[in-house]
């Protein structure tokens, strides 16, 4: 079994920052890419920001410059911290990991349970 355990979300006020946290545990075998995406109400899930493991990045275009992902690959932990924070950023945050497990050698997707931002303005 896979676990993707997120932390960090919270209410926080226009300009502030925060800085989200996903633990990927269980029978691991590798992890690809790692990253974030997040869903506000009515809208769908849309992509935030991603990292490979030999950490190369991709961002969205509306949150380039303001957040910065990282992994630590020893922990299997990937990170998103978020500064200038807007009210549209509001959202569900979620976790995602692209990897194989031992008893699956085929690279699978799996989800964080989500993390709730709210900016105030």
């Amino acid at each position: 079994q896979v676990q993707l355990v997120e932390s960090g979300g919270g209410l926080v006020q226009a300009g502030g920052s925060l800085r989200l946290s996903c633990a990927a545990s269980g029978n691991i075998l590798s992890i690809n890419v790692m990253g974030w995406y997040r869903q506000a109400p009515g809208k769908q899930r849309d992509l935030v920001a991603t990292i490979t493991s030999g950490g190369s990045t991709n961002y969205a275009d509306s949150v380039k410059g303001r957040f910065t992902i990282s992994r630590d690959n020893a922990q299997n932990t990937v990170y998103l911290q978020m500064n200038s924070l807007k009210p549209e950023d509001t959202a569900v945050y979620y976790c995602n990991a692209n990897l194989r497990t031992y008893t699956s050698f085929r690279f699978n997707d799996y989800w964080g349970q989500g993390t709730q931002v709210t900016v105030s303005s």
